[in-house]
């Protein structure tokens, strides 16, 4: 039987075993907390699995990968509807396309400067820590409200969080931090509201306060985690491919080539189904491998080529009524990101061969730890 999860060895593809995996169709595997789980690894089944109700979210029903996991107030991720939809009527003007074209000369704000910043210190830099992470961070930070004065504090805790080597303990250990941390701030809005996404939530009236924190810790985390990894591999593919930098196009084709949010969609079915001629029964665990789907050839031909003409048919945002919220953000983070970078230093080259790069191959969002380049 497969374990899980596969783990990837090289920065520009899946692992070896996700093309005779997809081949089988959904397969079972030995999950090291739960035990036997399904792995989804076609495009058409995971969307499948994604929009059939019959397949829940929700890590208090028996037999979720999370059962073991407490169940976190405002954590949307892990709910159905009409509970999920909730937070999701309340979130989705946040993250618009209108509100997003306002908050644009703002994401343009951070990278010019992040940017500038990196250009004076000298003619080298570690694109992560100079660029890659600071961009969303800074964006995250004024949407939702928190000091980016704090941002050490959350990027610690939340790439822990996602690594396959820290333990559920420590795991839920740092996200009581997280939580409590985010508690203060809630408490602070309450009495002095502000212009920005936490106060917002709380002048709703829909949501309380406890499940104001556990939602924006949730949006903490995707709102950062995510989108730095995916600046730095896009950059890298970019250098390979510098024509497209200018491309809008290719933010969705290095979405879908990197898929870097491979493993972070866990179901449990909730009665008997048929996926793919197997029967899934109620209780049974599931998890769709987006990176597989990805690269499925009967949707993308020659998915291992980077083509930015390719339709935008991705599932890199998942699909669905949990399709991330926040993918207008991440999309205007990203092709500002790429843009700027590359017509304000034209010379960008890595400082070190590809071979050597520390990639995260041990975590559940894929990226780089550092990546350093010159110019």
């Amino acid at each position: 039987m497969t374990s899980f999860p596969v783990l990837r060895t090289c920065p520009y593809g899946p692992p070896e075993p996700y093309r005779e995996l997809r081949e089988r169709g959904p397969v079972q595997a030995e999950h090291p907390r739960v035990g036997k789980i399904w792995l989804i690894t076609r495009h058409a089944e995971m969307r499948q699995v994604l929009i059939d109700p019959r397949f829940s979210a929700d890590p208090r029903n028996p037999g979720h990968p999370n059962a073991d996991e407490e169940f976190v107030p405002g954590g949307f991720i892990g709910m159905d509807p009409p509970e999920h939809s909730r937070f999701r009527k309340l979130l989705i003007p946040e993250f618009s396309v209108p509100r997003l074209k306002k908050m644009r000369p703002g994401i343009q704000q951070v990278v010019d400067g992040l940017i500038e910043d990196m250009l004076a210190a000298g003619d080298s830099a570690d694109l992560v820590t100079a660029f890659a992470l600071p961009v969303p961070s800074l964006v995250i930070c004024q949407l939702l409200g928190v000091p980016y004065s704090d941002h050490e504090f959350f990027q610690s805790r939340t790439s822990k969080m996602v690594d396959f080597d820290t333990k559920p303990e420590e795991s839920r250990a740092l996200g009581e931090e997280l939580g409590h941390y985010l508690g203060e701030l809630v408490a602070q809005r309450g009495r002095e509201p502000q212009d920005d996404l936490i106060s917002r939530m709380l002048a709703s009236g829909k949501v309380s306060p406890e499940e104001i924190i556990g939602s924006s810790v949730l949006l903490l985390i995707a709102g950062h985690e995510t989108t730095a990894n995916m600046i730095s591999l896009g950059v890298l593919t970019l250098l390979d491919n510098p024509g497209w930098a200018q491309d809008p196009r290719a933010v969705d084709e290095l979405l879908r080539y990197h898929s870097i949010a491979d493993l972070v969609t866990d179901r449990v079915a909730v009665a008997d189904v048929e996926i793919g001629g197997k029967l899934i029964r109620a209780g049974e665990a599931v998890v769709t491998l987006g990176l597989a789907a990805n690269w499925d050839e009967t949707v993308f031909e020659r998915p291992e080529q980077f083509d930015p003409t390719r339709a935008r048919n991705h599932l890199a945002f998942g699909y669905g009524v949990h399709q991330c919220i926040g993918q207008n953000l991440a999309r205007a983070e990203l092709e500002i990101a790429y843009r700027t970078l590359f017509e304000r230093v034209p010379t960008l080259r890595l400082a070190a061969p590809v071979a050597e790069l520390p990639f995260k191959y041990n975590s559940a969002i894929f990226g780089l730890h550092s990546m350093p380049v010159t110019w």
